[in-house]
């Protein structure tokens, strides 16, 4: 497994507020960021420039209500890649993998590995409908090198009123920001 350096760690309180608020709204202006974190407007584009160079800041998007633009599930699928392909390397899984989503394309939001017992990979995706889902979990369970027995997924409807919180940066940016001034504070405290 390839580890990152944790860059949280050595990032500045003020870029760390900066990529808060940029993950609340990224479409403000460098004025209006700058007069929130209190640095000049300058400084917000070396800023931005820098922790984009660095990875930190992977892409700016939205996020869009996705059962308004006609996906109604969302599933988080776990599977298991046997040993003889982990063997074998994972450049031929990526390979069939990408292959796969040329002729079948999908809504992918994550494709990651991970463990949990028999599964080590996680996928979070969007569908159309039931039909759709069940689809694309074929074309999974025909690849050579998945478990089929050990392939689960969790389903949501993201058509339910009752949703507590669908995807969103802005609960993330609040810890973000919860953490920098706890930091702040432990600092002037001499702690």
């Amino acid at each position: 497994m390839v580890k990152r350096k944790r860059v949280s760690e050595s990032l500045r309180d003020v870029e760390l507020r900066l990529v808060a608020e940029l993950m609340k709204n990224s479409r403000r202006s460098d004025r209006e960021l700058a007069k929130v974190i209190g640095v000049s407007q300058p400084t917000v584009g070396r800023l931005i420039s820098r922790l984009e160079k660095d990875g930190v800041i992977k892409e700016f998007t939205v996020i869009p209500d996705f059962s308004k633009l006609g996906y109604e599930i969302m599933g988080v699928t776990s599977i298991g890649v046997r040993d003889e392909a982990v063997a074998g390397g994972f450049k031929e899984i990526r390979r069939m993998t990408t292959e796969v989503e040329k002729k079948n394309p999908h809504a992918s939001l994550m494709a990651v590995n991970g463990t949990n017992h028999s599964k080590n990979k996680l996928f979070i995706s969007f569908y159309e409908n039931y039909s759709a889902f069940a689809s694309a979990m074929q074309l999974t369970r025909q690849l050579p090198f998945v478990s089929i027995d050990s392939m689960e997924t969790f389903l949501v409807d993201l058509t339910d009123e009752t949703n507590y919180r669908l995807l969103t940066m802005s609960a993330i940016a609040e810890h973000l920001l919860k953490k920098s001034q706890e930091q702040t504070r432990g600092g002037a405290n001499g702690e």
